[in-house]
């Protein structure tokens, strides 16, 4: 079932926006009632005020009405097993839980599943806040 995750993260990463780093990257990630997200990176001038993958796909899933997500691909053109940033992995986690698994990729599918747990084992949690 990751491996269409992965499609659909490798799909964004073909309409990117990196004039600049010329470092595309996809992200997609589904939602516990089946849905999927994806995004791509996209920069601008005023680099590095662009946006991650990551945050394109949960921009989406946001304006789509949200749910909590099961698990996440990335996938970047030139680096295998890219993981997300560490702010897209504090927004990653503020919709997921720690047990939701994070398939990291290479151009080809899957190479590896972490947690987020695993990823982000201190992260800031936001009920504290509350």
């Amino acid at each position: 079932m990751s491996h269409d995750l992965f499609e659909a993260a490798r799909a964004a990463m073909a309409k990117c926006h990196a004039p600049y780093s010329k470092f595309p990257v996809g992200a997609a990630l589904r939602t516990e009632d089946g849905r999927v997200f994806a995004g791509a990176n996209i920069e601008n001038a005023s680099y590095p005020e662009g946006w991650c993958a990551e945050t394109t796909a949960l921009s989406h899933y946001v304006m789509a009405g949200g749910g909590r997500i099961t698990e996440i691909a990335v996938v970047a053109e030139k680096m295998a097993k890219i993981t997300p940033c560490g702010g897209c992995r504090q927004r990653l986690a503020e919709f997921s839980g720690p047990d939701t698994k994070l398939h990291l990729c290479d151009d080809t599918g899957v190479v590896k599943t972490v947690t987020m747990a695993e990823i982000l084992p201190l992260g800031f949690r936001g009920d504290v806040l509350k």
